[in-house]
């Protein structure tokens, strides 16, 4: 399966304001997000899965793929098309065991050993940072910087995006970095236009 990691949308539903996440998603896709993670960490399971099956249907509408944080049992249950896991997450090969070899695993990576582990168990991207400093993690000690973050892209051979306070003000200088795209939250959810927020990013001086 060929997917384009380019824009990469993590769901964030404190930042909504009332809005529908689905319809949410929706304009983000319309505006130029390529893959999509619906990221829960507070929901109960039957909400999560709920929740995850109204986005799938967004999705589905629009090939786009749907990765599930952290969760295989909900990627299973909803039949997403992969799922992503952090270094305190059930282990990558056993995750695999569980997810089958067709399904997407994307393994979250710090520094260039957390990285080079992932590609040898048999990661299919990985997401590394936190490249700058963001609200929307808090518990990241120091952010890597672009210098560590092109470290990091260029220490594997399988897809990277970067993710930690990306925005359309630096994801220029991100993508120089070599990475194959970038992973955002607040930078497209935190604005009313979540359609115009997405093709700005995609647009924005960057050639993917």
């Amino acid at each position: 399966m060929q997917i384009d990691y380019s824009l990469y949308l993590v769901t964030d539903r404190s930042f909504l304001r009332g809005r529908k996440l689905s319809e949410v998603v929706e304009e983000a896709i319309l505006g130029g997000v390529t893959i999509v993670q619906v990221r829960e960490k507070e929901l109960s399971t039957k909400q999560f899965y709920n929740i995850a099956l109204e986005v799938k249907e967004v999705t589905d509408k629009y090939k786009i793929p749907l990765i599930i944080n952290d969760r295989i049992d909900i990627a299973l249950a909803v039949d997403a098309d992969g799922v992503h896991l952090g270094q305190d997450d059930m282990p990558l090969k056993i995750a695999r065991k569980i997810i089958g070899k067709n399904k997407i695993i994307g393994i979250s990576a710090g520094n260039v050993a957390e990285a080079k582990e992932a590609e040898k168990d048999g990661a299919d991207y990985i997401g590394i940072g936190a490249v700058f400093f963001t609200g929307t993690k808090k518990d990241i000690d120091k952010p890597i910087g672009l210098e560590g973050l092109k470290t990091i892209v260029h220490s594997v051979n399988i897809p990277s995006v970067a993710i930690g306070g990306v925005n359309k003000n630096n994801s220029e200088d991100v993508i120089k970095t070599g990475a194959n795209g970038i992973s955002v939250i607040s930078a497209i959810l935190n604005n009313d236009d979540v359609k115009k927020a997405a093709k700005e990013l995609k647009t924005f001086g960057v050639e993917f």
